[in-house]
């Protein structure tokens, strides 16, 4: 599998509840990550990923777009069923051998209201 590929199912595993499952398969031992919610560690993010599948079991994850650069793979999602608000998601993966390592997200939620007539999507 590319490294793209293995990101790509890591993030719909983990949109269909099976993240325990998506961190065994592709994610590195050592993995810690950016996302300014959770404690920095692989653990922390792995529970919260939990958490939230429970909260929201009908939550859909689109990949858009997925673009891999050598040890980088960055994907853009769309995701419904969070919020009032469709969130536009962007997940950037860095990768140590077949094994993300490290990871960074954003996201954007949906306004009706915005200026910008090209969207989020």
């Amino acid at each position: 599998m590319t490294k793209k590929e293995i990101a790509i199912d890591f993030l719909k595993l983990v949109s269909c509840g099976k993240v325990r499952e998506a961190y065994e398969k592709y994610v590195h031992k050592d993995f810690y990550h950016h996302n300014a919610y959770y404690k920095g560690d692989r653990e922390s993010l792995l529970q919260a990923m939990e958490e939230k599948a429970e909260q929201f079991p009908n939550k859909t994850y689109v990949i858009l777009r997925a673009l891999e650069d050598d040890d980088l793979v960055s994907i853009h999602a769309k995701v419904t069923g969070i919020f009032d608000a469709d969130l536009a998601v962007i997940h950037i993966f860095r990768f140590e051998g077949d094994k993300m390592i490290e990871e960074w997200d954003a996201a954007q939620e949906e306004t009706n209201d915005s200026p910008n007539q090209n969207g989020i999507f």
